[in-house]
């Protein structure tokens, strides 16, 4: 093999290596952000039939 070659495959497993390395720096990244928003997230959400105004838009008709 020319020495040439044997460069090559170095620098192309440092890039694999360090693209390893950058994908395993996001999955932390994205694991931190989701067990902080677990932790934020209230643990009931508020119901919206409790919080729904009665309609207004409704005519009383008077009898007669």
């Amino acid at each position: 093999m020319s020495i040439t070659f044997q460069k090559r495959q170095k620098e192309l497993k440092r890039q694999e290596k360090q693209r390893a390395k950058a994908e395993r720096r996001e999955q932390k990244k994205f694991a931190k952000r989701a067990a902080k928003e677990a932790l934020d997230a209230p643990t009931t959400p508020p119901s919206d039939s409790e919080q729904e105004p009665q309609s207004q838009d409704k005519q009383r008709v008077t009898p007669g």
